[in-house]
């Protein structure tokens, strides 16, 4: 028994000493099985000897070996880095730290990593003794963060695969840095995208990655498609197939024409697909809509061509893209909408969307809508762009040019006529302002002045948009002129009786033959709380004094008989514009 005993503590001690004497050169290691086992597939193609093994932490470290001393593992060690084969930081190991083989595949089945021996606790040296083993005092404990040179690293080149050569590509064309095909060919294109993304790093700017440098590449580019959690959504209800960010938003719903995705986890991304039966005249339509929507920005690339369109809209709040185009009497398309913090990573996605973007057969259907979101101030359950002001205002001539009050139009940043026209402040003085359609415009009725001030307690009529746009045209209130001067005598202005609302200030005031007596202004109240009705409007003359000094020539009105109610209607309905300030 004892002899058994005695033959088994031998046995162990030799297989311990066995271990302890095999040595490897170990050249990398990895914090992802997948790279690990990449990159011991390639060494395998030059080594008949390359090994893999777990390391705790859960990092993977590649080596060489095993050999059967430090000597003949040191020795292979210089004789790779000065070929530059291996990388410079490549060092000598005792294995101490391996555990479950991974590489060759297979090869772990069956074999156990022999834990290493406690060391055995010493007497401490005495004063001014010297006992150290060579091995250690060659090799450091730790190894030496190094870098391969450009030769090296061309070197360790040359064991990638096309598969990676294309991948690194991939990650230097996601970051911005590559803008060629993905050929795996490291032409002079490639090689200035490397360098532009070592600049970036903080690294010697060479043209070359090193394989340290590759990692980090590749793993930044794994995080950041992490992040966005792209994947390819099949909305088959709308007929289109699409990779999209999912890990930034997450599906709400339909409101017809789009289905709706929001925000996840407060990334401030949202998604819209666009699906609609319709024609060349339906995409027109849907290309005005999505610019009165605050998802589209006023500034940005407006792109419209026959069969398709393109929004951008940039502010200072938010950005968005919108591609739509006709397939097969469909209207199929898609919005991004995100924080410009987020821009550089968005362009991208935009890429990924437009190169995925693919019609089918199905389509929604208006009545796919979420009416609890309805709302005149929403479309499909998104906010409507509203103008920070909106007053009246009346055509002055067939050219289209338009007067209204000063203060209707100051800071503005952009200035439309019917929510439809943008234009020009010509020029503003004496609480008058002239405004210029940017495009041409041929009114179907401008103001003829009267040449009179008019008949107190005469009728009058006032034509404005009471409601700031939320009518589609513009009403008439019926009133009285009790006065041809101002409350403190100025008499450049009149006062009248009638019930008006701010949406009506800047419209023309008509008397019964249709010609414009004044402009409705705010009122000359003073801190004052006047009676209810007690309006005031800048006398004809004086506005048609204000066109005349600003090369406007004001069309005087003839006599003539009163109109009826309808044709007073309408007349003021066409000269009356809505003016609205953004």
């Amino acid at each position: 028994m004892f002899r058994a005993i005695l033959a088994s503590v031998f046995l162990c001690a030799s297989v311990v000493a066995s271990w302890a004497q095999q040595t490897w050169v170990q050249v990398e290691a990895h914090p992802a099985l997948r790279t690990a086992e990449d990159r011991a597939r390639s060494y395998s193609g030059a080594f008949s000897d390359v090994v893999g093994y777990r390391l705790p932490g859960g990092w993977y470290a590649l080596a060489l070996g095993p050999y059967p001393t430090p000597n003949e593992a040191r020795a292979r060690l210089l004789e790779l880095r000065r070929g530059g084969i291996i990388p410079r930081d490549s060092y000598i190991s005792d294995g101490a730290t391996y555990r479950q083989q991974f590489w060759p595949v297979g090869a772990a089945i069956g074999s156990v990593t022999p834990e290493t021996p406690a060391p055995t606790p010493q007497e401490p040296a005495a004063q001014g003794s010297t006992t150290q083993d060579p091995v250690a005092e060659a090799e450091p404990a730790e190894p030496v963060e190094l870098d391969e040179t450009p030769r090296e690293a061309r070197a360790s080149e040359r064991l990638l695969d096309r598969g990676q050569r294309e991948a690194l590509q991939v990650a230097l064309k996601w970051f911005g840095f590559y803008t060629s095909s993905i050929d795996g060919a490291f032409g002079r294109g490639t090689r200035a995208s490397m360098g532009r993304w070592q600049e970036s790093k903080g690294f010697d700017v060479t043209g070359i990655l090193t394989t340290k440098q590759r990692d980090v590449l590749l793993q930044d580019y794994e995080t950041a498609l992490a992040v966005l959690g792209l994947g390819v959504v099949d909305e088959q209800k709308a007929g289109i197939q699409i990779t999209m960010p999912s890990g930034l938003v997450e599906f709400a719903g339909y409101d017809y024409p789009f289905v709706r995705y929001t925000e996840k986890d407060g990334s401030g991304v949202q998604v819209l697909l666009i699906s609609q039966p319709g024609d060349d005249g339906t995409l027109g339509g849907l290309y005005e809509i999505m610019q009165t929507l605050e998802i589209v920005p006023l500034d940005g690339e407006r792109r419209k061509r026959r069969s398709d369109f393109t929004l951008r809209g940039v502010s200072d709040t938010v950005q968005s893209y919108t591609f739509a185009k006709l397939a097969g009497g469909y209207v199929k398309g898609f919005t991004l909408v995100y924080p410009p913090e987020k821009a550089a990573d968005m362009e991208r996605v935009i890429k990924i969307m437009q190169d995925s973007f693919v019609t089918g057969e199905g389509h929604l259907e208006p009545e796919d809508s979420n009416e609890a979101g309805q709302s005149v101030d929403l479309l499909a359950g998104l906010e409507l762009r509203k103008p920070k002001l909106s007053r009246s205002g009346f055509y002055v001539d067939g050219r289209g040019r338009v007067v209204t009050v000063a203060d209707a139009v100051q800071s503005c940043e952009r200035i439309t006529l019917d929510d439809t026209f943008e234009a020009d402040l010509s020029v503003s003085a004496d609480g008058l302002a002239l405004l210029t359609p940017k495009d041409s415009l041929v009114p179907l009725n401008y103001a003829r002045f009267a040449t009179s001030a008019g008949r107190l307690r005469s009728p009058v009529a006032v034509s404005g948009y009471s409601y700031e746009g939320a009518l589609s045209a513009p009403t008439v209130t019926y009133g009285t002129l009790e006065d041809i001067r101002g409350l403190s005598g100025d008499d450049r202005i009149q006062r009248l009786d009638v019930s008006t609302l701010d949406g009506d200030i800047g419209g023309p005031v008509l008397d019964t033959s249709g010609a414009v007596t004044g402009i409705l202004q705010a009122g000359e109240a003073g801190g004052r709380t006047l009676p209810d009705g007690t309006m005031f409007a800048t006398k004809a003359a004086e506005v048609a004094r204000f066109l005349s000094e600003n090369g406007v020539s004001a069309a005087a009105a003839d006599e003539g008989a009163a109109l009826g109610a309808e044709a007073l209607l309408v007349a003021a309905s066409d000269m009356t514009v809505l003016v609205s300030c953004w």
